[in-house]
């Protein structure tokens, strides 16, 4: 259902709530480009792992910011030429990640890089804070929801393709911690924007989610138009 409009849409949420999979799903069926912003939070932290530098130290967090080189090459996250997207998707990448994000120095770094992206428009960026700091002017803004054990079976399914076993116990409480983390932050927290279209989808198969999103796409592009 591609749009002569070109649109700037963001889809904010937590953990496990299905924002990877419908926000390719919805730039799939508009032909937009796809932003996964929680890529660019973790290739930061498998950076600084490789380093061994503490998620608190800004200092060294700047420095390492301002010499990575990050890009996106269809569905592949390229850190400095080196194909990641397998290497990030790792419990321990996850949690750095969001003691990362939640650093000045590395919000400053990947801001600019974000909004570059956006400038074009016909994108849909996925995040937690996409459309309440990245991109407060987008046109139509979603919030995915849904419960933490809904999360954490989905997050379990798709650890199980990565062979790893970790118990849906234990992914719940991973969850648990990076919601309180993501929720209290002090810069950008994990909250929907007062203009997002909130959407459980706990007890919604993908496909559902994804007609409620074209629905908004289409209402708000022919109301411009028709």
């Amino acid at each position: 259902m591609p749009s002569a409009q070109q649109l700037l849409i963001t889809i904010d949420g937590p953990a496990g709530a299905g924002k990877t999979t419908l926000s390719k799903m919805l730039a799939r069926d508009l032909k937009y480009r796809y932003l996964d912003t929680g890529a660019l939070y973790r290739a930061v932290a498998y950076a600084i792992r490789q380093q061994d530098i503490n998620a608190d130290d800004d200092q060294a967090l700047a420095k390492v910011c301002a010499d990575l080189q990050i890009e996106f090459v269809e569905d592949r996250l390229l850190l400095d030429g080196v194909d990641i997207s397998s290497r990030i998707r790792t419990p321990e990448i996850t949690m750095l990640a969001s003691a990362a994000s939640a650093r000045l120095p590395v919000r400053k770094a990947l801001l600019g890089i974000q909004r570059k992206m956006g400038q074009r428009k016909g994108l849909v960026a996925e995040g937690r804070d996409m459309g309440t700091v990245v991109f407060p002017e987008a046109d139509l803004k979603f919030f995915l929801d849904a419960s933490i054990r809904q999360r954490a079976l989905r997050r379990h399914a798709q650890y199980a393709e990565d062979n790893n076993e970790q118990s849906i116990e234990d992914i719940e409480t991973d969850i648990r911690r990076r919601d309180e983390n993501d929720s209290n932050r002090d810069i950008a927290p994990l909250r929907p924007a007062r203009d997002a279209i909130i959407i459980d989808s706990t007890r919604l198969p993908a496909d559902q989610v994804l007609e409620r999103m074209l629905t908004h796409v289409h209402q708000l592009t022919c109301s411009s138009k028709c």
